[in-house]
Parts: structure tokens; C-alpha cells; sequence
């Protein structure tokens, strides 16, 4: 799940960049530095290279475009499958194994959005059918790790993918851990920055099994119930009327 609000500084210093995390967000930095040590191992050029975690975590710095305001953003749809691909294919089994789950796993996303659910103040009446209907679905949905599992960046924010001319590349694994890729695949579809300034449908270049797909439908309707909360005072990240699109996608996906 993402945080609305900037959970770490960031310093650049020529190739090297150095993140130093706030203290509210226990974890962040052994995370990030996890994720970057395996995937140096396993799947080299993909995320930054891991260098030091010593006051934070230092890394190289990777050339790129973020392709969040990127205006040919849906263009890189199947760049970003690629990418994605890769990431989940790099770590074995074995090793993710004994890799901690993710920040924001089914179970614990499912608890939070039940708890923002129960203390829903009436609004108006499609936002509150949105909440309504999310409420019921999810008392009926049990909540799980899926097969097979990968190793998940943690947040789908579209910034945190870059375009450097020839291919896609990560960054930003503060929240991740292990997972599995449908629900990796929802929460990055569902992510507000996949379709505020234009779809950027990565689903179409991913193949999935009728059971992958089934899950990724209920995993699809929890992320989305988590952004119509996130997204619920508007702010000033993004345009007016998010809001009321994110009412609108929720009701859609609870009735598909």
C-alpha cells in the first residue's frame, strides 16, 4: 500500500544515491536492502546495485525516465510487463522462502480496509454504495498468499519504474517481501498512478491461467477499495475528481 506522504529522504551524490527513511516506517530500509542484494544476484541491471546500508541505504544510480508523467507512458504497457516478468522470475523458490511476506500483504491490506470500512461517515450516495457493497464483498473473501511466489517491489506507483531508452528498470523496495504475482499485478493495475493521467494497461501483456485470473479479480477489488480510502480527501497529488473516478472503478470491479 502506498503511503501518501514521503517515507524517506533521498541524497545524490554523482552515480551513488542514498536513501535515509523516517523512523514511522519501521523496516523500510532492511527491506530495500534485501530486495537490492538478491536482485543484484539474480537478476543484475534490473534495480539499482546495492552498496552500503550503513546510515541508510546506499546504491547505485540508475539512468531513466520515471514513466509516471512520462506523456508516452502507455506506450511502455509491455516494457513494463517485461520488467515485471523479471522481477518475479529472478529469486528461487527456495530462497524466497526465507524471505519475510511483503509490508501490506493480503491479510494485513484485508484488515486495514475492513477497519476503514467500519468507520466510513456517510458522503454521498455512490461512494457510500462503493463502501457499502466493499464491505460486504469483503466479509465473504478469505484472504491468502497465491502461487507462485515471487519476490514483490511493494508498490505499483508508476514513478518507481523507469525508461531508459531500451528497457524498464525498478526502483523503490522499501515495502517489498515476498508475495506472489497476481497479487503483485493487482496492486500495481489498481494503482492511482496507472490511470489518473491516462490507462497504462500492463494486464493485456500478461498471460494468466482462468484460476490466476479469478484471484486477480478479488485481489483487484481489495486494491481498489484501498484507493477509493487513500484517495477519499482528494489532496493535491492529483486531479480533481480523482475521487469520484476511484468510486467509479470501485463499483466496476465489485460488479465484474
Amino acid at each position: 500500500m502506498a503511503d501518501l506522504q514521503g517515507t524517506h529522504a533521498v541524497e545524490v551524490r554523482g552515480d551513488v544515491v542514498t536513501k535515509r527513511y523516517k523512523e514511522e516506517k519501521p523496516g523500510a530500509a532492511e527491506r530495500e536492502w534485501r530486495a537490492l542484494t538478491l536482485l543484484a544476484r539474480y537478476a543484475p541491471g534490473l534495480a539499482p546495485r546495492p552498496i552500503s546500508n550503513e546510515g541508510g541505504v546506499t546504491m547505485s544510480r540508475i539512468d531513466g525516465v520515471p514513466l509516471r508523467g512520462l506523456a508516452d507512458a502507455p506506450a511502455h504497457a509491455a516494457d513494463l510487463a517485461t520488467a515485471l516478468a523479471e522481477l518475479h522470475a529472478a529469486v528461487p523458490p527456495q530462497v524466497l522462502a526465507g524471505v519475510p511476506v511483503r509490508r501490506w500483504g493480503p491479510q494485513a491490506l484485508a484488515g486495514q480496509v475492513g477497519q476503514w470500512c467500519e468507520q466510513w461517515q456517510p458522503r454521498d450516495p455512490a461512494a457510500d454504495r462503493a463502501v457499502s457493497e466493499g464491505r460486504r464483498w469483503l466479509e465473504r473473501w478469505r484472504p491468502s498468499e497465491g502461487d507462485p511466489p515471487v519476490l514483490g517491489a511493494g508498490d505499483g506507483n508508476l514513478a518507481n519504474f523507469l525508461w531508459d531508452g531500451e528497457r524498464v528498470r525498478i526502483v523503490d523496495f522499501e515495502d517489498s517481501g515476498r508475495s506472489d504475482r497476481v497479487y503483485e499485478l493487482a496492486e500495481l493495475s489498481q494503482h492511482v498512478s496507472m490511470w489518473v493521467d491516462g490507462e497504462v494497461d500492463v494486464l493485456r501483456h500478461v498471460e494468466l491461467t482462468a484460476a490466476e485470473r479469478a484471484r486477480l479479480r478479488e485481489c483487484s477489488r481489495l486494491h481498489a477499495l484501498t484507493w477509493l480510502f487513500l484517495l477519499s480527501g482528494e489532496g493535491p497529488r492529483n486531479p480533481p475528481g480523482t475521487f469520484r473516478r476511484q468510486v467509479e472503478r470501485v463499483l466496476a470491479v465489485l460488479e465484474a
